[in-house]
């Protein structure tokens, strides 16, 4: 059953009425005029979350080339209409409406952070339109005009919290960006941590962007956590492991931070020697073992020359993909049909078999715990070894009941 998180209260009066638009669903007829069909690219190509969105346009622009390259989509190419979310969350939800109404796309890739996700949510809804969104992000929440293929919570914060208790660490404490994504995401753990005998020691944010560390890391100093859980966004990651390492307290053999928000192409801009040797939870990594990763690495390396592949962008990647077989088995772009087609789908990708839930539009992803290596790659560490059903509401978690009201 869809349980829709409309998120009308997030958005000005002004922004609501600039995202305004008739309900009519026009999708049919929408992106696939002549003998191309449009699709909206919408990512952060400036501001704080360029150190990370940037990566995920390029794969998304990569799957375009190559289903271009083999004829397109129902004999069609596909075209990319590319704007810029600029970092900012009402940027995204206008940016959204244009693509859908002016430019008339047939679907839209983009998104990260979950601020700019819930101000495009009620923009889709309210047009009919779709959004494939590739990021990992704090459950709770599921939209019939959403294809989530990032990792939902019990993908990826579960099996790092199983991780870090597997390790014995017990005391935590909580460091993340301040917005939607890592408060929700500390509700979370906190439910699991007084469900497993873990301590919460603190818990602190700061701005997305910031960079003054010295006081969050003097009280990360003094409560002498075993472990830190870090849901930090964008460039601040590079400022806090670079301040927390000049404090003495960068070696992860002592106090490993479990983050979920950096991937190869962040640990680039941290410095491998800022970060070495701290964990990690993924479902995808570069080094992931298989032929479809091999030759995707491959691929893309060779477009961008010096470039790494990480899990965002590689599920950028995967909803291309996916929304092209949606659409090729649907025999047409309209939203419904290519909802319908898109049910139980299942393809082969890098980080192996993705198969849409069609209960909720997520995806079954195979969890992944790493350790960032000396050269940059990141080491599996820890696999749950198939893919797991996606549950937006941990349903199947009881200490989490109450948590999808809250």
């Amino acid at each position: 059953m869809w349980r829709p998180l409309v998120a009308a209260a997030l958005l000005p009066a002004a922004l609501l009425t600039a995202c305004g638009g008739d309900s009519k669903d026009s999708s049919s007829s929408s992106g696939g005029g002549g003998n191309t069909i449009k699709v909206g690219i919408l990512h952060s190509l400036s501001g704080t979350m360029s150190i990370s969105e940037v990566t995920v346009k390029n794969s998304e622009m990569l799957a375009i080339d190559e289903i271009n390259t083999k004829g397109g989509v129902l004999g069609k190419k596909i075209q990319p209409v590319v704007e810029d979310g600029a970092s900012d969350w009402p940027t995204f939800a206008q940016k959204a409406q244009k693509l859908i109404k002016k430019d008339k796309v047939a679907t839209v890739f983009g998104g990260w952070t979950s601020a700019s996700r819930k101000a495009m949510l009620p923009v889709f809804e309210r047009n009919k339109a779709l959004l494939w969104y590739p990021v990992q992000y704090e459950g709770l929440e599921s939209s019939p005009y959403i294809f989530y293929t990032g990792a939902t919570t019990n993908q990826q914060i579960v099996p790092g919290l199983d991780y870090l208790k597997e390790k014995g660490k017990k005391k935590i404490y909580l460091v993340g960006s301040d917005y939607v994504f890592p408060r929700t995401a500390n509700k979370i753990i906190k439910a699991y941590a007084k469900a497993n005998g873990m301590e919460i020691l603190g818990e602190e944010y700061t701005p997305l962007g910031h960079t003054e560390y010295s006081t969050l890391v003097n009280k990360i100093s003094q409560a002498k956590p075993d472990a830190v859980f870090n849901t930090l966004n964008g460039d601040s990651n590079v400022a806090f492991f670079k301040q927390l390492k000049s404090a003495g307290l960068g070696d992860p053999a002592k106090m490993p931070v479990m983050s979920v928000s950096i991937a190869e192409e962040e640990v680039k801009g941290i410095g491998v020697a800022n970060i070495s040797g701290q964990p990690v939870a993924w479902n995808y990594y570069e080094t992931t073992k298989g032929k479809v990763n091999e030759d995707f690495v491959k691929a893309f390396t060779a477009k961008h020359k010096g470039a790494v592949t990480s899990d965002p962008m590689e599920a950028g990647y995967n909803a291309v993909h996916l929304w092209a077989a949606a659409v090729t088995k649907a025999g047409s772009i309209d939203v419904a049909k290519v909802k319908a087609a898109a049910a139980g789908l299942s393809l082969d990708l890098p980080e192996g078999k993705v198969t849409i839930d069609g209960s909720n539009q997520h995806v079954y992803k195979t969890a992944r715990i790493g350790v960032i290596q000396p050269d940059g790659l990141i080491k599996e560490v820890w696999s749950s070894g198939e893919p797991i059903k996606p549950d937006p509401y941990l349903k199947g978690y009881p200490w989490a009941s109450g948590l999808a009201s809250s």
